[in-house]
């Protein structure tokens, strides 16, 4: 029986749903059918781009961006799949903050519209700092399919840790 590490907070009775589809081999199968094409993408100057679009679109007054990029030291089961965090620096007589998005690096390689609903999370982050009602508001907002999708990454990566591979579902 597979660890479900990424469900944890899922009813018991959706875990054994995601069990079965994994004893007869058909989860990666549903993924790549429901997630057949992968996206561009591949350098920070890119992700930024990217970023910044959606941030244009939906948080136009919000703070700022300073730097948007890929991580590959993010540990998604210690750390997270993003982070977004406050870099405060002293420049002369001012304490200047500046806002960072950093994505792990394994989205590089996941769906498009998963790397979508890591950066709509983090760019939540900008409004919102707890993990509340307001935040997953806005976070549907931004991409209505929001809890879908971060549901069907778990089960991405719950994929990805079983077949020990770092592509897509079809690989």
């Amino acid at each position: 029986m597979a660890e479900l590490t990424y469900l944890g907070g899922y009813p018991d009775p959706l875990k054994a749903q995601v069990q079965q589809l994994i004893a007869t081999g058909k989860l990666g199968e549903m993924l790549a059918k429901r997630y057949p094409e992968s996206h561009q993408i591949q350098s920070d100057k890119a992700l930024l781009a990217y970023t910044m679009g959606l941030k244009n679109r939906y948080l136009k007054s919000s703070a700022p961006l300073a730097k948007v990029v890929f991580d590959g030291k993010i540990n998604v089961i210690k750390d997270a799949l993003g982070l977004h965090t406050y870099v405060s620096r002293v420049q002369g007589s001012k304490l200047k903050a500046k806002n960072e998005i950093r994505i792990a690096a394994l989205f590089k390689e996941a769906p498009a519209p998963f790397l979508a609903m890591i950066v709509v999370h983090e760019l939540a982050h900008l409004k919102e700092k707890d993990h509340n009602k307001s935040f997953y508001q806005l976070c549907q907002h931004m991409e209505p399919d929001y809890h879908q999708l971060e549901f069907d990454l778990r089960l991405w990566l719950t994929w990805r840790d079983i077949n020990n591979t770092n592509g897509s579902p079809a690989a």
